[in-house]
């Protein structure tokens, strides 16, 4: 197990084991983690939410709510077809 000890201004130096394992190096961010039992778990950051722009793709188009509420009607008009048969 390692261990590291708490400055005055709230501040740790993590052992070099666990900076390792962790895949950490200077400047790196770490969250800390409140788990169900009251332990914490430090989790590395690996991306800033920056980096996370651009993943999941704009609509083409909007879509006005004059086509939502068609689009509800003729799959109202569906079930209720299906229904009947």
């Amino acid at each position: 197990m390692s261990t590291a000890t708490l400055t005055s201004k709230g501040q740790i130096t993590l052992p070099k084991q666990v900076r390792d394992q962790l895949g950490l190096s200077s400047g790196d961010r770490v969250d800390f983690v409140l788990g169900a039992n009251g332990a914490y778990t430090l989790v590395p950051v690996k991306r800033s939410v920056s980096a996370l722009k651009g993943i999941i793709k704009r609509p083409g188009k909007a879509v006005s709510l004059a086509a939502m509420d068609a689009a509800i009607r003729q799959r109202a008009a569906r079930k209720i077809r299906a229904g009947r048969k």
